[in-house]
């Protein structure tokens, strides 16, 4: 209980300082590295107060600054800290809309950029992912799961379309990831916190340049099938160190 508080309290002091740095500096960071950074500073803070070490393997697969689409499996609260803190790539979330209605936590993923997305389907779905496909191709790289939320029990939950649907119209490469440990930190529905080790293994791209939407279940299995298999790779590094 006593790590749990402390752990939180960092988290929320965290929030709040470089939420509001990312505000001061929202009207003159027109390329959102300055938001990136702090955003950086968070996701170390978060594990530093924690005491969770990160491995991350795979990052010479990816020979360019992209953009790309990082899809990643989503086992805990902590693969968030873990993505922003170790991978060296400037990049924004493709979130659903109700996280930016959070109170400066949502107001503040709105101000560096985040991307938000109803998944009711409805015609301001279809034009927010138009908009969200022309920032990742004039430069943008983005962070999803497409799992949607995290896992309840560990297991890697079933794709959903709306992730694979944007990468197609952005045209640009998916970039698998897969993540442990985090399940272990902090799960799903719990807000306690325990230490640990996360580890991260990034595949090659995955070239969509011709895929189209007839594609997108084939495609969704093969970058499922990617994460799983990594997935019980350095799980078992895990259990057998």
């Amino acid at each position: 209980m006593v790590r749990t508080i402390f752990v939180w309290s960092c988290i929320v002091i965290a929030t709040l300082i470089l939420g509001a740095l990312a505000f001061i500096t929202y009207p003159f960071d027109r390329k959102g590295r300055a938001g990136h950074y702090y955003a950086r500073l968070w996701g170390k803070a978060a594990l530093l107060a924690n005491r969770v070490k990160v491995k991350i393997e795979g990052i010479d697969r990816l020979n360019g600054k992209g953009p790309y689409i990082f899809m990643s499996n989503h086992q805990g609260s902590y693969d968030i800290f873990a993505l922003l803190g170790h991978l060296p790539y400037q990049f924004k979330w493709l979130a659903k809309k109700e996280l930016f209605s959070i109170p400066f936590f949502g107001w503040t993923m709105a101000a560096v950029g985040y991307i938000s997305i109803d998944r009711g389907g409805t015609r301001d779905t279809v034009e927010a992912m138009n908009v969200a496909a022309q920032k990742i191709r004039e430069g943008m790289s983005v962070v999803i799961f497409p799992e949607g939320s995290r896992s309840p029990d560990g297991l890697i939950q079933p794709f959903k379309k709306g992730g694979f649907t944007l990468a197609i119209k952005s045209k640009i490469p998916i970039v698998p990831i897969a993540i442990s440990g985090s399940r272990d930190i902090m799960p799903k529905d719990k807000l306690t916190a325990a230490s640990g080790e996360i580890r991260m293994l990034v595949d090659h791209p995955i070239e969509i340049q011709h895929c189209s939407l007839k594609d997108r279940e084939s495609l969704m299995k093969k970058v499922r099938e990617t994460i799983s298999k990594n997935f019980k790779l350095i799980s078992q590094k895990r259990s057998g160190e």
